[in-house]
């Protein structure tokens, strides 16, 4: 019988029931995901992508003064 605070692994769950990682392995992990996403963050923005996110930043900012 699997203990309900546990996993099938055997690894307990900690008492909020997610699971956590250690400090090596949410560093591998930040490192993976660095290098992974790396080439995306040096990609220029697509001006169409650009112009809606600047109207985005307007129309708050237009609804923030009028409240």
């Amino acid at each position: 019988m699997i203990a309900p605070n546990s996993d099938p692994s055997g690894s307990r769950l900690p008492q909020g029931g997610s699971p956590t990682l250690d400090a090596a392995s949410r560093e591998r992990l930040g490192r993976y995901l660095q290098a992974l996403y790396e080439p995306v963050l040096d990609e220029g923005l697509d001006p169409r992508l650009a112009e809606l996110l600047h109207q985005l930043d307007r129309d708050r900012a237009q609804r923030e003064s009028e409240s």
